[in-house]
Parts: C-alpha cells; sequence; structure tokens
C-alpha cells in the first residue's frame, strides 16, 4: 500500500485547512457549542459546494467519485479543527448504506440531495446500554399494511434536533441470532411522534439527543436494504465511521502538538523558554512519536478500506485503539505543558482534551478494540 499522498490528495488537504480556517475558526465552535441544534445550514451549503458532502459518492448520484483515503484526509482536518456538525454520520452513517444496500430508487431520490446539502442525516443505533452490538437493539418496528411501526427510545443520537432523516435501526423478529431481526429504517423527522431531548455530555462540541419514536409510521419502501438483515449494513458502516474518527483523532493531536510546542518556545520560566528544558523536550518528543506512529496505525486502516481488504476490520481496531489512547495521552501532556490556563474556559487545549474522549469512547474504546483483537488470534 502507498501511504503517501499524491498531488490531488495534497491540493485536497490544502484547500480543506484553508476552508476550515476561514469558515470554522473557534470562536465558530464555541458558538455551536451554545447552540440547541451544534450546528449551521449555511456552512453545510458551502460544504456542499465545494463538494466534501458527495466525496464518495458516484457521479451518478450527484458525488465526485472519490474515494475513502480522500475521505479521510477530509476528517484529518476536520479534527484539527473540530468542526461541529454530522458530517461522518450524513455521509457514511446514512449515505453510504443507501450507496451500498438501497434500492435504484432511494439512491436516485436521497444521495443526489445529499450530496447537494438539501438533506442532512444521521444514525440512531445506541440504545440504553450505550454499546454497538446486536444485542442492545430492543426499539420494535411491527408491520402494518404497507408501514412499519417504531416504538422506544434511542440514545445518543447525534445532531438528532436539526437533521432531515434519522437511520434508525430497528427490531423487526426475535431469534436465537441477535444480528437476525434488525431492519435499517430511513424515517423522515417531519413525521409524528418523534421526540429529541438533548443529552448534557462531555464534549459539547458535538450534539446528541435522546430521540422518542413514539408510535412513529415509517413507509416499507423507506427500509434501507432486506427486512431483518439490517446488521451486517450496519455493521460496515461502523467500520467506515471508525477508521474515519481515527483521522479526526489524529487531525486534532497533531494541532494539540503543533499549540503545545509553539507556547513552549515563548513560555518564559526562570529566563528562559520553557522549551529549552529536558522534560518538556521529552514530552514533546513523546507527543510526536505517538501522532506518528497513530499516522501509520490510521492511513493503514483507511488504505485498507479503500482496497476492500480482508484485513479492514483488524487494521481499523488496530488503529481505533492506539488512535484513541494517543488522543488522550497527546492532550493530557499539552495540557501538563501549558500549566494552569490550559484548561481554562479561555483556552481552547480543553475542548480537544474532551473530544479525545468522546472520540476515544465512541464505536468502542481502545480496550473494545483491543479484546477484537485478541479474539482474532489463535
Amino acid at each position: 500500500m502507498e501511504f503517501s499522498l499524491n498531488e490531488e490528495q495534497e491540493m485536497l488537504k490544502t484547500m480543506a485547512r484553508d476552508f476550515l480556517e476561514n469558515e470554522c475558526p473557534k470562536t465558530f465552535v464555541r458558538e455551536m457549542m451554545e447552540d440547541e441544534v451544534g450546528f449551521t445550514r449555511e456552512l453545510w451549503k458551502k460544504m456542499a459546494e465545494v463538494g466534501w458532502l458527495g466525496l464518495v459518492f458516484p457521479e451518478e448520484y450527484g458525488g465526485a467519485g472519490m474515494n475513502f483515503r480522500d475521505f479521510s484526509i477530509l476528517c484529518e482536518e476536520m479534527g484539527r479543527a473540530l468542526l461541529p456538525g454530522p458530517f461522518i454520520p450524513t455521509v457514511l452513517l446514512a449515505g453510504l448504506p443507501i450507496l451500498e444496500a438501497g434500492t435504484e430508487e432511494q439512491k436516485q431520490e436521497l444521495l443526489p440531495r445529499i450530496a447537494s446539502g438539501d438533506i442532512i442525516c444521521t444514525l440512531a443505533a445506541l440504545e440504553e446500554d450505550g454499546d454497538f452490538w446486536p444485542q442492545a437493539v430492543q426499539v420494535k418496528a411491527t408491520e402494518r399494511g404497507n408501514d412499519f411501526i417504531l416504538d422506544g427510545t434511542k440514545y445518543f443520537v447525534p445532531y438528532a434536533k436539526g437533521v432531515d432523516y434519522i437511520l434508525v435501526a430497528a427490531r423487526t423478529r426475535r431469534s436465537a441470532d441477535p444480528e437476525d431481526g434488525i431492519t435499517l429504517f430511513m424515517v423522515d423527522t417531519s413525521e409524528w411522534g418523534i421526540y429529541a431531548s438533548p443529552l448534557v455530555t462531555m464534549d459539547q462540541t458535538r450534539k446528541q439527543f435522546d430521540v422518542i419514536f413514539n408510535r412513529v409510521a415509517v413507509p416499507a419502501s423507506n427500509i434501507i436494504g432486506e427486512v431483518h438483515r439490517g446488521w451486517p449494513i450496519l455493521k460496515q458502516a461502523a467500520l467506515k465511521a471508525t477508521s474515519a474518527l481515527c483521522a479526526e483523532m489524529l487531525g486534532g493531536g497533531e494541532w494539540v502538538l503543533e499549540t503545545t510546542v509553539s507556547y513552549a518556545k515563548e513560555r518564559i520560566a526562570f529566563g528562559v523558554p520553557i522549551g529549552s528544558f529536558q522534560a518538556i523536550k521529552h514530552k514533546c518528543a513523546d507527543m510526536f512519536s505517538g501522532l506518528e506512529y497513530a499516522r501509520s496505525l490510521m492511513e493503514w486502516s483507511a488504505e485498507a478500506i479503500k482496497e476492500n481488504n480482508r484485513a479492514s476490520p483488524r487494521a481499523v481496531s488496530m488503529a481505533k485503539s492506539y488512535c484513541g489512547d494517543v488522543y488522550k495521552y497527546v492532550c493530557g501532556e499539552g495540557i501538563q505543558i501549558h500549566g494552569g490556563i490550559g484548561f481554562t474556559w479561555d483556552h481552547d487545549m480543553h475542548l480537544y482534551f474532551k473530544r479525545s474522549r468522546a472520540d476515544d469512547t465512541l464505536f468502542g474504546d481502545a480496550n473494545h478494540h483491543r479484546e477484537l483483537l485478541a479474539s482474532t488470534f489463535d
């Protein structure tokens, strides 16, 4: 696998960083932290205009026809900027299941509208225990004529207040195999019976909600994939989202390192910059080396997914377990080097510290993925 970026990818990276520096400064991030929805349609439309929302969709569905490695470059820059908004949920957790398992009619109807920014989506998969596994899916979907009736509560749904569609994983039958009987429904949030309540979470830059579905009627034509066969689709989407989170964590970690090194050069103690002290040099060197290893694993996971390599699950688990630990470590060391100012509300360092904890937890923390890796070896 070739991990170095080609000329087109370098241009994408440069363009993305310039765009986000202009459109998503930390003042905007903090403004969205206070906003109930957590993102703006104005910025979403601008992202659509530069082709990000359809980046990995084929051209016949309004996309750019680029690959997953290209997508990971965007995620890295978004993690660096702490971009608020359901980019990964819309494109990877809703858009790709439609592309890979939807009917041609669903693709023609929904994918161009996602790519153009006309509709925004999210995923409702988690329930009360907060674990991403088939046993946890208990929200019921009961068939009634040409509709299915959804009843139950989904938890930790990202940006549920401001989206147009929610891809809901619901149980349509019970069997000995917990993966059997899960169906994916594309639910229009304008339907009666949907109630979203905001959650107070550590990472205020990424809004999450509890969503109650009270006898919500969903047409059978809104099922993505086959009835009872939704879990493999969801599992594949989660694999790609996990790899994208690794890129996001790497981008955030590199911002923390660069900011910390800059501060160490400017902060004077005992008449000299604190960066001249050996202890500080060692901390910065360890942060750098950790991020270098994390980059290699992240790029491997992204390339494996791009090439549809059968080693993708192992690559993603290795990347997620390592990137999660490194991101938390880098943020912790960055705050130590900054001292008290690093955790004040006025400084941005604590935003990355909290994001690192949230990203590590999403789709399984480092310990979970190490357990998955251990189970793959005889």
